[in-house]
Order: structure tokens, then C-alpha cells, then sequence
């Protein structure tokens, strides 16, 4: 059965954000803050792939300057927005973008995230839907759905059986509740990515173990975004 989920009047009206959208700038920077957490740290390099109204209209915006924010760890209400493209140079992190048709189907607020730091590298797509809440629709070419709601466990792995089972049990012994829990799968017996949102943030003492399962390939834990 699938959850009803109502929208609050802070998330119709927005959240405490550097303006002048909360599509084009608050939603913007939960999105840069997503690809740092998904990359693990502050980027390097980043190529931001605008589509749609992102690419039509961001600059004007502010879109841009709210990326990079949100890859720097600046939050939705920072003064400093504003001065990212400057900041983004103190702190090593060399970027551009580009324009790119996703297709109609992808919502015109849009954009696909290449980002490495050393040896890590990590591609995912994501919109901005309003209100500052966002959707990761691709991660590491898997189609996906997650927001950042939730603290959110992904593992890339051999798609062999007893992988659930044995991370939903180590879930449950660290009194962890899984509030969802979704697979895909490239083909049978290759390659699968576990989505798991969860009640209560796992701790690194898990994420250690469970990056350390022999046939785990990738994975990361992504904090719930905050403002």
C-alpha cells in the first residue's frame, strides 16, 4: 500500500532561502548539497548539466551560483550564496556547465551532476519541484527516486541472494527503521542499487561494515538535508 504523503504550508510556501526562487535557489542548493553528500565530501571538479528552465533561466536566477553553493555545504538561508563562484576557487573546486535535453518527461527544473575528488566519482540527476524539495531520478545510471527526507542508505552491489537480509537485519539490530526500501536492477545475477530511507541516521560504525560485504561495489550514507 503507498503511503499518503501531505504537503505541509512551510513546504507550499518554502524554506527560509537567499531568493529570488525557491525552484530556482533553494531547490538549487538542496541539490548541490545532495552531490556532496552523495559524493562523499567537497568536489574537485563538477560539470552541471542544466536542462529545461534550469538552463533557460538560471543564471538570471541565481541557479548557478546556488549549485555551487550547495556543493560548497552552504545551507538554502546563507548570505554567501551570492559570492559561491568566488568561494567555490578558495576551496579548490573547479567547475562549468553545460546545457543538455533530458527529454519532456524529466520536469524542466533539471540537471545532471558529474563530480569527482579523487579516486571518487559520482554522476546522478536531480529536480528541483518547488518549494525547495528536490528528486534524484538517476544515480550512477540507475533510475532512482529519493529526496533527502529521510536519512538514505545506497548500495551498489552484486545482485546475489540474502544481500537484503543481511542489511535489513544489521539495520534492526541497531534499532534502525527502515521507512523505505527500493531495488532495481540492471539484469538478474549482475548488478542491483538498494535504496533505503530510513527513521534514524545510520551510524559509520554500519556504513564501515557494510562497504566492507565483499560483494558490495558502492555506497554511501546521505544525512537528511537540512535548510
Amino acid at each position: 500500500m503507498t503511503e499518503k504523503r501531505f504537503i505541509s504550508v512551510f513546504e507550499a510556501i518554502g524554506p527560509v532561502m537567499v531568493g529570488p526562487s525557491s525552484s530556482h535557489t533553494a531547490g538549487a542548493v538542496r541539490l548541490g548539497l545532495m552531490g556532496r553528500a552523495l559524493l562523499g565530501s567537497t568536489p574537485q571538479n563538477a560539470l552541471i548539466r542544466l536542462h529545461g528552465s534550469f538552463a533557460k533561466t538560471g543564471r538570471g536566477h541565481g541557479t548557478d551560483r546556488a549549485i555551487i553553493a550547495g556543493l560548497l555545504g552552504l545551507g538554502t538561508a546563507d548570505q554567501r550564496i551570492r559570492l559561491s563562484h568566488t568561494l567555490a576557487g578558495d576551496c579548490g573546486l573547479a567547475f562549468s556547465f553545460e546545457e543538455i535535453d533530458l527529454g519532456a518527461d524529466v520536469h524542466p527544473n533539471s540537471a545532471q551532476f558529474i563530480l569527482s575528488a579523487g579516486e571518487r566519482q559520482v554522476t546522478f540527476t536531480g529536480s528541483s519541484l518547488g518549494g525547495g524539495r528536490i528528486e534524484i531520478i538517476d544515480l550512477q545510471g540507475y533510475p532512482v527516486s529519493f529526496n533527502g527526507e529521510y536519512c538514505t542508505l545506497i548500495i551498489i552491489s552484486a545482485d546475489q541472494p540474502g544481500t537484503i537480509n543481511t542489511i535489513t537485519g544489521w539495520l534492526a539490530e541497531a534499532h534502525i527503521n527502515i521507512a523505505f526500501l527500493k531495488v532495481e536492477r540492471q539484469k538478474i545475477g549482475e548488478e542491483a542499487i538498494m535504496i533505503i530511507e530510513t527513521d534514524q541516521p545510520v551510524t559509520r560504525e554500519l556504513s564501515v561494515k557494510i562497504a566492507s560485504l565483499p560483494w558490495v561495489r558502492w555506497s554511501r550514507i546521505v544525512p537528511k538535508l537540512g535548510d
